[in-house]
């Protein structure tokens, strides 16, 4: 069912249709135990602490989220490069305060690194010599090591080892680095995986607590929603045995795609990389069928990608991944609070 209406806006009936199985588990006490929420990307001036980016986590809550993911970057030159440093989007203090202000909210708190290669992405980084290995997984394990030191300290609930390193996952040097992570950080570890083939390949589930997955397959086109459900329907499925296998529950820990036309094709992509038409009412109905599909025993949690801590980020013409001011809104309010009367 389509959530496009002549104003332009999800029409209510159209919205309680596609997730209606959603509102009774959201309003319960089984909703609290849930990882539902938003990847929280911090913006030049509107840093954690400060009252813009408060504005911003609140504006999240009231939608209904019950949990954040807070993203440092790490930073390398180039994929081959073992040279990886933290980067510059995030001090140590500006990681305490997010933490810190996300929990004053009451968000169970993900901290959850990302490697930023400049013109490639986390999933091409492959060192090219056995000593490059070895140098790159020491400068990673250390960063890891002191980010989820300050996780411990600040009380958040989880820490991502590691978001989408699917040339690196068959590596012996991850079980010394989980080791490591454990020995600072006592509560939740888990690895975020790309799509369901880098899950079903990962060797050290067994190590974690929990399977983390993004989830970007290509859905076809914009007007086909029948077969962009069944390719949604696959995954779950693939997901459900996967939780089967090793025996851990799953997170999504990152979901979405532009608010542009022909977005569903690559939901990837980004906006940076083609120029689109803004299409907000694709992107609701996106969402609303994926947290359909996900709505599921194995996933303990969904978390959209993305949400700013500019309370003034998106808007209808804006054709970046962000929900903010968006259609997509009423769609997560009703998944989340069983609240379907937002236009």
């Amino acid at each position: 069912m389509a959530l496009r209406t002549g104003s332009g806006w999800p029409g209510r009936s159209a919205v309680v249709a596609l997730v209606l199985c959603l509102t009774g588990a959201a309003a319960g006490p089984a909703r609290a135990q849930r990882l539902d929420g938003f990847n929280i990307i911090t913006m030049p001036g509107h840093g954690f602490g400060g009252a813009s980016a408060a504005e911003a986590l609140t504006r999240a809550r009231r939608l209904g989220a019950a949990a954040v993911a807070v993203v440092p970057f790490l930073w390398q030159r180039e994929p081959a490069s073992p040279d990886i440093v933290r980067g510059s989007d995030m001090s140590d203090d500006e990681l305490r305060a997010a933490i810190r202000s996300a929990r004053a909210l009451g968000f169970a708190v993900i901290v959850k690194p990302h490697v930023w290669v400049p013109t490639s992405w986390a999933g091409a980084v492959e060192p090219d010599s056995e000593a490059a290995w070895g140098g790159w997984f020491a400068r990673y394990r250390d960063a890891l090591v002191r980010i989820a030191k300050i996780s411990a300290d600040e009380g958040a609930d989880a820490v991502a080892i590691g978001t989408e390193l699917a040339r690196t996952t068959r590596r012996p040097e991850w079980h010394d680095l989980i080791v490591a992570a454990r020995a600072v950080f006592p509560r939740t570890l888990l690895y975020v995986a790309h799509n369901a083939d880098e899950a079903e390949a990962v060797p050290f589930w067994h190590e974690l607590d929990m399977i983390g997955v993004t989830l970007y397959p290509a859905l076809g086109a914009d007007a086909d929603v029948a077969g962009r459900i069944a390719v949604m329907q696959a995954v779950g499925g693939r997901l459900d045995a996967l939780a089967a296998r090793v025996g851990k529950p799953v997170v999504v820990a990152e979901i979405g795609l532009r608010s542009a036309r022909d977005a569903a094709a690559k939901p990837w992509e980004s906006a940076e990389e083609r120029l689109a038409t803004p299409d907000p009412l694709l992107q609701a109905e996106v969402l609303a069928e994926w947290l359909d599909v996900l709505r599921r025993p194995a996933v303990r949690g969904v978390l959209v990608w993305r949400w700013f801590t500019d309370p003034d980020a998106g808007g209808p013409l804006d054709t970046d991944f962000t929900v903010q001011g968006k259609p997509a809104e009423a769609v997560l309010l009703c998944a989340w609070t069983g609240d379907c009367s937002r236009r």
